[in-house]
């Protein structure tokens, strides 16, 4: 997604290496500060959704527009079916695998969870394209199990008490969110909540598209002209 967006305009790819949500915030606050044309557009993916959805809040004045890809369900009951919904997915074997990788990622060293964390990911992949292609080969990130298990208990507990879509109040961007209708991530999960809280809200939902938009050979077409017309409206 860096890539495309790269052709055409300056982008910015930041890797999040802060223990906390606080501390997270404050890392791609200071990236943006140093590097960026501010106010500048933000696109976030995933957890990156979130992260950017709460700097939005808390730093209004950075961001001129806000897009969310793929984003979590905003309200904890809505996401009760994302472990079923991809476990349904996976064949017998990976299933016992997810379930391996997951007891391995709660008792095993820094290192084994790590490790675990990589095999998760690698398995939700799996679960969460819809007609994927081939993913081309990429920089080699490690996930940090430790980094992943703190900021996230603190994230589900910032939705789970109504903080996270709250702070939806405070945005005063114009705010895009963008989602496949394979995803997992339930649609109505991120349209309903946005949608009461938002006073600038647009949804878009792409067809035969899972959790990674630009990996999907039905959808990616849509999915890049979509992100590509937001930008271009936004910086005009």
């Amino acid at each position: 997604m860096a890539r495309f967006l790269a052709r055409s305009r300056g982008v910015l790819e930041p890797i999040q290496t802060a223990e906390s949500v606080k501390g997270q915030i404050g890392e791609l606050r200071k990236v943006l500060e140093r590097e960026a044309s501010l106010p500048a557009v933000l696109v976030g993916f995933s957890w990156g959704a979130w992260l950017s959805f709460m700097l939005a809040a808390r730093h209004p004045g950075l961001v001129r527009k806000l897009i969310l890809v793929s984003s979590g369900p905003f309200r904890s009951d809505d996401a009760t079916g994302l472990r079923a919904a991809r476990m349904g997915r996976l064949t017998e074997v990976d299933r016992n695998a997810f379930e391996a990788a997951f007891a391995d990622l709660r008792r095993g060293g820094k290192d084994d969870r790590s490790a675990a964390l990589a095999r998760l990911g690698r398995l939700t992949r799996k679960a969460d394209g819809y007609d994927p292609l081939p993913e081309a080969p990429e920089e080699k990130v490690l996930p940090d199990a430790a980094v992943f298990e703190k900021v996230w208990r603190e994230a589900a507990e910032l939705r789970r008490r109504g903080v996270l879509l709250e702070m939806g109040s405070r945005i005063t961007c114009p705010v895009v969110a963008i989602h496949g209708d394979y995803d997992p991530h339930p649609a109505e999960g991120v349209r309903g909540p946005l949608s009461a809280v938002l006073e600038d809200f647009r949804f878009v939902l792409l067809e035969h598209c899972g959790h990674k938009p630009w990996i999907e050979r039905q959808a990616r077409k849509a999915f890049f002209q979509a992100l590509d017309g937001e930008i271009r409206e936004t910086l005009a």
